[in-house]
Formats: C-alpha cells, structure tokens, sequence
C-alpha cells in the first residue's frame, strides 16, 4: 500500500512491505533537483563508502540472509576511484532487503525509513528534518485510526456477544439443570461453535498458535478482521435463534459454518470492505475441508461428553 506525504510542497511516497515502511528516495532528491539528476545523485550516494558501511550493518543487524562476504568485498572496494555501484547490483549481489528500485506507477529507488534518513542527512540536512517531521506525523495519524477502528470492532464484538449469551442462559441451561459452576462450560462450548463456525479453530487452538498474542493480552476476535467480525456477529445472532428453536449443538454447527462460508464469501466481494482479497487468501472457505471436517467431528465428540458429564 502506497501513501503520500508532502514535504515542502512536494510528494513523497511512502510504500508498505509487511510492516515496515519504504520512503521513495527518487521523490526526496526531486525535491532539491531535476528529475535527470536524480539517478546520478543516487549513484554518487550509494557508491559512497560511509554509505556501504552503513548498509552492510542495517543488513547484518535485520537481514539474515544477507551475504556478508560480498558485502565486504564491495567494502575494501568502495574507497576507490574506479568504484562503481547501483541499487541493482547491491540488491542482487548481497540479497539486501533495505533498498530496493521499482518500476511503472510510483516508480522510483526506495529505502527502509532508517536508510531513508541516512541518505536525506547526506543529500539535505534542512530537508531531511523536514521528511523526518511529517513521516512522525503520518505515523500517528495512522496510530489514531487503528485504535478507533479497534475499539469499534471490539463493541461490535461485545454487543453481539451479550445477545448470545443472553439466549444461552435463557434457552439452553434450563435444561440442562446443571449446578451453577458447571454452567461456565456451557458458555464456552456455545463460544467455540461460532469460533469453529467463523474462524474454523477453537479459542484454545487459535492461543496454542498465537502465544505472543495471548502475552498482549489479546484473543481471537481482537486479532479478528472485519470480515469476520461481522460474520460472527451474524452468526451469534442465528445461534441465538437456533437455540431457542431447540436444535441439537451439533446440527447448528453444522449450519453455521455453511452460513459464515457463505456471509464471508459475499462480505469479501463487496467493494466496501477492505483487505477482502488478503482475507480470502488466509482462510479456506471450503465446507468440505479436510481439516475443518476433522474439527467439527472433534468438536462434536467433546460436545457430547461434556453434556453426558460436564466436566469437573
């Protein structure tokens, strides 16, 4: 994903990769200079031997598939006359992530904003500050807006969720008749039927397999898309109703995978939903799924013991 920053009248596109942040370098030296000189300057600065060095070190510090033996030989090369390099070449020959070129729209030489900054104190000082300045404040600009859409997406989350549990204390404990301690378990296990219905895992599962989440002190649904968000509070709301119709646990997880499919398949074609092509790309929306089927028998093997004799 590309952004724009404008430093001193001009724009400076700032590029994505993961979650790390590239400045356009092109776009800094248009700033001060012609577009015909922007390759040479670019040229002048990478082939400089304070700039070798510095590269090499943010690749061994951040890259460990760096080849440090040619770093090194472009090293003791650099301090001569006859030395000659390019983005390209160093990219190529030492596989550096820190700098890259790119072609078409945006197009142009980028940098890891630390590379970013070394290169704007050797080209302009002043106007090195200068693109320092705004990327901190696109930055928090960025803070402010995940934090509002993640506390959005948690009252979504907990609006829906009173609903459910509201039907569960309702509808599916009275008969039941368990002691109230044992009631917990219940909760859970009508908890998991969305979780495997949405997210095809169980709460459990999905902490085994985020551990430095649970350590933030997160769980599924804050890590949740809005996709899915959203196909979880539908399905709280049909489980709901699905339980005061009496359907067996078993049967309604059934029909509540089929209907999430299906809500995140038509949520994922809507224009107005962001990241849906990532989201179709990380799920697996078959019903038929060789591993979700193994879940839910599973799952339905637990259910059944539990409500034989919950669990002490």
């Amino acid at each position: 994903m590309d952004r724009k920053i404008i430093v001193d009248g001009v724009q400076i596109t700032i590029s994505s990769h993961g979650e790390h942040d590239y400045i356009c370098l092109t776009d800094m030296v248009k700033a001060k200079d012609d577009d015909v000189r922007a390759a040479d300057i670019l040229k002048n600065w990478i082939r400089n031997r304070s700039t070798i060095e510095f590269l090499g070190i943010w690749e061994t510090l951040y890259n460990p598939n760096f080849k440090v033996v040619e770093f090194d030989h472009f090293r003791k090369e650099s301090g001569l006359p006859s030395f000659t390099m390019s983005v390209s070449n160093w990219v190529d020959t030492t596989n550096a992530i820190g700098i890259y070129s790119k072609i078409g729209k945006n197009g142009g030489t980028y940098a890891h904003k630390d590379i970013a900054y070394h290169f704007g104190m050797w080209f302009s000082p002043e106007f090195h500050l200068l693109v320092v300045k705004e990327f901190q404040r696109l930055k928090e600009d960025e803070s402010l807006r995940n934090n509002l859409e993640w506390q959005d997406k948690r009252l979504l989350a907990k609006v829906a969720y009173r609903l459910h549990t509201d039907a569960v204390k309702d509808y599916r404990l009275p008969p039941l008749n368990l002691p109230k301690e044992k009631e917990r378990f219940i909760y859970a296990q009508e908890a998991d039927i969305i979780n495997i219905a949405v997210f095809g895992c169980t709460a459990k599962e999905w902490e085994q397999n985020n551990p430095e989440r649970v350590l933030k002190g997160e769980n599924m649904r804050d890590s949740a898309s809005v996709i899915q968000l959203v196909a979880v509070t539908a399905a709280e709301a049909v489980n709901k109703e699905l339980i005061k119709s009496g359907i067996l646990p078993e049967k309604r997880l059934e029909m509540l995978r089929q209907s999430a499919i299906e809500n995140m398949k038509s949520l994922s074609g809507s224009p107005t939903v962001q990241q849906a092509e990532r989201q179709l790309s990380n799920n697996k929306f078959d019903n038929a799924d060789e591993t979700t089927q193994k879940q839910l028998s599973a799952f339905k093997q637990s259910l059944a013991k539990t409500l034989e004799k919950p669990p002490k």
